[in-house]
């Protein structure tokens, strides 16, 4: 049957200082996190400002596709829920359901499925019972054509920003969120990661690319997905490179991992190493983005 409308779910995030904590609480519930590893972040919020850009970011990625949707149809009504924040997600869940609203398409702002990425937002859907509207899920779309060509609009604005004479020379490293070795084996995370970069490099007629993770966390004991974006870097110097431009692929948003773990801190290790650091834009709100939301949605409608 027909969808009569749309769900975004996305992760989140603080909007002022004080909703830090509580928020992290809300993330590292249920999981094993050192209390200095929560310090961390909450040092590394303070140092962008004692909040993220997340929530405020999706909702204008909701109303420009609300508004593509009505130009060029399905004319439907978007909605936004957050996993680890207001508005919450069974809050907008049951808003919707008051809304009359029967059966909604699902759109997880994440570009590839893991446990973490895909199964948990899911699992809470349909832990919202038979109150709650029925959720239909979107195709896969991290190497839908529009999505890799506004990164790679992204990846040549940030090229724009080195040397020209050394611009042809610079690796590209793609970043995604770190995840447990034991979660990306049940799932397609690390290949669609790949994918992903691959059509970007391809797109861009790039040959030196790779892939790195970021934003670990969780016990030390347990093995991550690597290398570590900070490592690259290192490694990379050490080949003899002369400047990196870093693309966080993994990230259709800014927030922390982005503004803090790439730009601080992954900023920090290319100085120190020598190297030119450049940094790709999150898609955002970039048009092709949302032209791409409205062809996943209209493809399921």
């Amino acid at each position: 049957m027909a969808a009569d409308a749309v769900l975004l779910l996305a992760f989140g995030g603080p909007t002022r200082p004080e909703e830090v904590r509580p928020f992290l609480a809300n993330v590292v519930r249920g999981r094993t996190v050192p209390p200095e590893r929560i310090e961390e972040v909450v040092r590394h919020y303070e140092a962008i400002g004692g909040r993220s850009p997340p929530n405020e970011l999706t909702f204008r990625q909701a109303h420009k596709l609300e508004a593509t949707l009505a130009a060029t149809g399905p004319a439907l009504r978007v909605y936004v829920g957050m996993r680890n924040w207001e508005p919450y997600l069974a809050d907008t869940l049951a808003r919707m359901a008051a809304d009359g609203v029967r059966r909604a398409l699902g759109v997880i702002l994440s570009p590839h499925a893991s446990e973490a990425s895909r199964e948990r937002y899911m699992e809470e859907v349909e832990a919202a019972g038979a109150r709650a509207p029925t959720v239909r899920w979107v195709g896969a779309w991290h190497t839908h054509p529009r999505f890799v060509t506004a990164v790679a609009d992204a990846v040549t604005a940030a090229l724009v920003t080195l040397p020209a004479v050394r611009r042809a020379a610079a690796p590209l490293v793609f970043t995604a969120h770190s995840v447990p070795v034991a979660m990306a084996a049940r799932a397609p995370y690390v290949a669609e990661v790949t994918a992903s970069a691959r059509a970007v490099a391809e797109r861009l007629g790039r040959t030196h690319w790779q892939v790195a993770y970021q934003s670990r966390s969780g016990s030390p004991r347990e093995p991550w997905l690597e290398p570590d974006v900070n490592d690259a870097l290192r490694a990379l110097a050490a080949e003899g490179a002369r400047d990196v431009v870093v693309v966080p692929v993994g990230f259709v948003c800014d927030h922390v991992e982005v503004l803090y773990d790439l730009d601080v801190a992954a900023r920090a290790t290319a100085r120190a190493a020598g190297l030119g650091f450049a940094r790709a834009s999150t898609v955002n709100d970039h048009p092709l983005f949302i032209q791409m939301l409205a062809e996943v949605v209209a493809a399921a409608a």
